[in-house]
């Protein structure tokens, strides 16, 4: 390198100017990328709502009620009940999935969307889960659609503005089913009394907002980049230049050991 530095004195020079050219080239990309989306978010209401149950028959433990919104969360809470009842819940109009991991802080390796290899658990979907009763209270928690976004906020690709709202509109709408859901309390096969029980079934429902591109503060981003790019760079060039400078360096001393080093006497 050295007696190429020696044969151009320019390369340097050269070097530096294409290493940031090949900076501000690739840092205007990731700008353009940023400014021009695909990704659209889309925003829903995410309100969790008590539904008003009613008696099948008067004093049984035999519940009904309609939804007609798109839902997540499914909550039941029964209080009154005893060891060795079965809780039944019977959705006519979609499946649901079902799990008694969901929401448990102790749940590892746990996925309801999925069974992988690295998932040992999953949820079961059907329109009818039923669950054992261990105490004096039960709790049962389901999702009902994986399509929405549990935290209020998802996100789709589309062309463009009016595309993306078409689109979250359709999922919406698809989404949005009248489902009858049927809460049965059981022991030894037969409907209890209801006197005792306290039932609570609520549900989080979801209904479209707003859609809005996705967005990035460019600058920031800009900035990031830049910095990563002249990082990675001055890491390559670090290594040639490091040998170049120890070279000159060394050929500094040895011209400077010459010169002082005396002429052997004739």
């Amino acid at each position: 390198m050295r007696k190429s530095m020696s044969r151009n004195p320019n390369m340097l020079r050269t070097m530096i100017g294409t290493g940031l050219t090949l900076v501000l080239v690739l840092s205007y990309a990731v700008y353009s990328n940023t400014v021009d989306t695909e990704y659209y978010g889309y925003t829903t209401t995410n309100a969790e709502v008590e539904l008003d149950l009613q008696e099948s028959e008067e004093g049984s433990a035999d519940w009904f009620v309609t939804t007609q919104s798109g839902i997540t969360w499914l909550n039941l809470s029964l209080e009154g009940v005893q060891d060795g009842m079965t809780v039944r819940i019977d959705a006519s109009g979609t499946e649901w999935h079902y799990s008694p991991l969901l929401g448990s802080p102790d749940a590892d390796n746990f996925n309801c969307g999925e069974q992988t290899t690295e998932v040992s658990e999953t949820c079961e979907y059907s329109t009818l889960h039923e669950s054992e009763v261990e105490s004096d209270s039960h709790i049962m928690r389901g999702i009902v659609s994986l399509e929405l976004p549990i935290d209020g906020l998802g996100y789709l690709q589309s062309e463009n503005q009016s595309a993306a709202e078409i689109a979250a509109a359709e999922l919406m709408s698809d989404e949005n089913k009248t489902v009858t859901w049927r809460i049965t309390v059981l022991q030894d096969g037969a409907v209890i009394d209801s006197t005792s029980v306290e039932v609570s079934l609520t549900v989080v429902t979801h209904d479209l907002i707003s859609v809005e591109a996705f967005e990035l503060d460019p600058i920031q981003e800009s900035v990031y980049s830049f910095a990563t790019l002249v990082g990675c760079f001055a890491f390559l060039l670090f290594l040639p230049l490091l040998v170049y400078f120890s070279a000159k360096r060394k050929h500094s001393l040895d011209e400077q050991k010459r010169m002082d080093t005396p002429e052997p006497e004739q």
